[in-house]
C-alpha cells in the first residue's frame, strides 16, 4: 500500500469512526485529507476500493496490537488483557470498534469484506486453538469445552460485549471484572 493510499485509508477510517459508513465518500476523504477530489479518485477506481483499503488498514492496526507473548503471565490474565484491548473503553478503542461493527454490518452485502473478516477470524481462532491446546497439554487449561468451541466462545463474547458497550457504556473497572469473571468461568 503506497503512502498516499494509506493516508486516504486512514482518513476514511476516521470518517467511518465518527460518522459511519454512509458518510464515507471521495469528497469527504478529499476534504479531510487536504488532497483534491481528483487525487482521491485517481488513487481508487471506486468507493468499494476505498472501502477495502480502509478495511485492510483497520485489520493491520488490529493485528499489530496483539501481544507477541501469548499466555504470559498466565493464559487467563493474557486473555482478559486481550479482550479488554478490544473493548471501547477509550476514544481510540471506541473508534476501532465502531469501524469493526460498520464493516461487519456491510459484510453480508460485500463478498470481499465478508471474506476478509472471515479470514481474519479464522486466523485468530486458529491461534487461540493452538494456544489452548498448548496450555491444556501443560495442565493450565482445564475447560470442559474443546479448544475450537472455547475459541469461538471467547471471540463471540468479546465481539458481543464490544458492540453492547457502544450503546451502553460501563465503568472500566466493572467491565474488567465482568471479563475476568467470564474468562475465569470459561477456563476452569
Amino acid at each position: 500500500m503506497s503512502a498516499r493510499i494509506a493516508e486516504f485509508a486512514d482518513v476514511a477510517l476516521g470518517i467511518v469512526a465518527r460518522e459511519g459508513l454512509p458518510a464515507l465518500s471521495f469528497r469527504a476523504v478529499a476534504a479531510e485529507s487536504g488532497w483534491s477530489l481528483g487525487a482521491v479518485q485517481k488513487a481508487f477506481a471506486s468507493k468499494e476500493e476505498l472501502l477495502h483499503a480502509a478495511l485492510d488498514r483497520a485489520q493491520a492496526q488490529v493485528n499489530s496490537s496483539v501481544s507477541a507473548e501469548p499466555a504470559k503471565p498466565t493464559l487467563e490474565r493474557w486473555l482478559v488483557g486481550l479482550i479488554l484491548a478490544t473493548l471501547p473503553l477509550d476514544a481510540q478503542r471506541r473508534a476501532a470498534v465502531v469501524v469493526g461493527v460498520a464493516f461487519a454490518d456491510r459484510a453480508p452485502f460485500d463478498d470481499r469484506i465478508a471474506e476478509a473478516i472471515r479470514t481474519s477470524d479464522e486466523g485468530i481462532r486458529a491461534q487461540l486453538v493452538r494456544l489452548f491446546a498448548w496450555r491444556r497439554a501443560e495442565g493450565e487449561l482445564v475447560a470442559r469445552l474443546d479448544d475450537e468451541a472455547l475459541a469461538r466462545l471467547v471471540l463471540a463474547f468479546s465481539a458481543g460485549l464490544a458492540a453492547q458497550l457502544l450503546y451502553d457504556p460501563q465503568p472500566a473497572q466493572d467491565v474488567e471484572k465482568l471479563v475476568a469473571d467470564v474468562i475465569g468461568a470459561a477456563l476452569h
